[in-house]
């Protein structure tokens, strides 16, 4: 194979591109735009949500003769961007409302709320004091609702003070943030009031600290729209080429199979990586998303996928007579990317018998790769099986085409 002939190909490929108006828009328009929709689309938080406070507690006297409400503390402390609020006094007229889907939930809290709330707590103490159990303390991820306050969607006990949520739980995200507000405002007022929480829960942040969902979604999204038009775009690039005849001329030259391959190889892992420079940019400057590691390391990852992504595309050409036929792969370029490589959810949500698939989808290692280095901060050291897969990959893809090449032509 001679290097010469090689980039003889790429250069032709690259002149029938300069020719190809749309193809130019293709390349550089489409990932843009699909990075904006996506981008655009998973940013936001939950917010809005209309919600309903039935509010029976009749508050407590202290000893000083001071008449508090810890319900009204609480309702004060909640979230207002997150929570659209509505008062009722019915119970039965508010969950109608949510039976209609006028309204998301209904917050109910019940006549003795202060009263048993002070009471728990003090209870909480003595036996806490006794035992000796004052210190427990435990990690995790966020800090949960204190004293004997509970919140119970369903369920009511005389043994322990309860707010009832009765909601619409059809909507998962819906669900957690009315769920989340509400536990934040219980312990943001448990502590605004100086009481101790029977159990504290610290966050310690290990790698991703203040990092929001779009942190997590863009790397992903980045390696899927590579891969994706860079898969389809050398699909039909090189169908084109079969059914006007140009590969077969190709074929009539001195030039080698592995050549021609090679050429479309360079063309196309160049035009990747364009994208892939494109998608990082706009990833920073418009969504300004976290990336405490090296930029040019997520850089180099994304555009290996680009590399993969051709000789894919070109392995996959083989089996297409025409562009028509070539259109049907599509779903099975897609569908298999989208549900297992992680772009959307993580890999650990994926069913256990299933979850072995992942690995045979490139964009897999090379979301986890970019991922690692953007949110985690690691250096290739620490990624480098990531690009040794990826690299297998392309190999791999390239060699087949090759050989598919070949023997199509014998």
């Amino acid at each position: 194979m001679k290097l010469q002939r090689t980039f003889a190909v790429t250069k032709r490929v690259f002149r029938d591109i300069k020719n190809d108006k749309r193809t130019i828009g293709l390349m550089l328009v489409a990932p843009i735009f699909a990075m904006f929709v996506f981008g655009l689309a998973f940013s936001g938080d939950v917010e809005n949500v209309n919600v309903i406070i039935v509010n029976h507690d009749q508050g407590f006297q202290m000893s000083n003769g001071e008449n508090v409400s810890f319900s009204d503390k609480i309702i004060f402390n909640l979230d207002k961007k997150v929570l659209n609020i509505e008062y009722m006094d019915d119970e039965n007229k508010a969950l109608q409302k949510v039976k209609d889907g006028k309204t998301y939930a209904v917050i109910v809290f019940p006549e003795n709320f202060t009263r048993d709330t002070y009471v728990g707590i003090k209870n909480f103490k003595s036996t806490s004091a006794k035992f000796n159990t004052s210190s427990t303390q435990f990690n995790s991820t966020s800090q949960l609702n204190g004293a004997s306050t509970q919140l119970n969607s369903t369920e009511s006990s005389s043994n322990q003070t309860q707010i009832t949520i009765k909601d619409d739980e059809s909507v998962v995200n819906i669900k957690n943030a009315v769920m989340g507000t509400v536990q934040n405002a219980v312990t943001t007022t448990i502590e605004n009031e100086g009481m101790d929480l029977p159990i504290k829960v610290n966050q310690d942040a290990v790698y991703g600290k203040n990092a929001d969902f779009i942190d997590f979604f863009v790397p992903g999204i980045m390696a899927f729209i590579v891969f994706l038009l860079t898969t389809l775009l050398t699909l039909l690039a090189f169908v084109g080429e079969r059914t006007s005849g140009t590969l077969n001329r190709l074929l009539a030259t001195p030039l080698q199979e592995s050549e021609i391959v090679s050429g479309y190889a360079v063309a196309f892992g160049i035009i990747g990586t364009v994208q892939a420079a494109f998608l990082l940019a706009v990833a920073v400057l418009v969504f300004n998303i976290m990336i405490v590691g090296n930029v040019f390391l997520a850089f180099f990852v994304v555009a290996l996928l680009a590399v993969v992504s051709q000789a894919l595309g070109i392995l996959l050409s083989s089996l297409a007579k025409r562009e028509g036929q070539a259109v049907q792969f599509i779903p099975f370029i897609i569908l298999p990317v989208f549900l297992l490589s992680g772009v959307f959810w993580p890999i650990e949500a994926i069913p256990t018998w299933l979850r072995p698939f992942s690995y045979l989808v490139p964009p897999t290692y090379a979301v986890d790769a970019c991922r690692a280095v953007m949110l985690k901060g690691w250096g290739i050291l620490k990624i480098w099986p990531d690009i040794a897969a990826l690299l297998i990959f392309a190999v791999l893809f390239l060699v087949i085409a090759v050989w598919s090449l070949k023997r199509r032509e014998d």
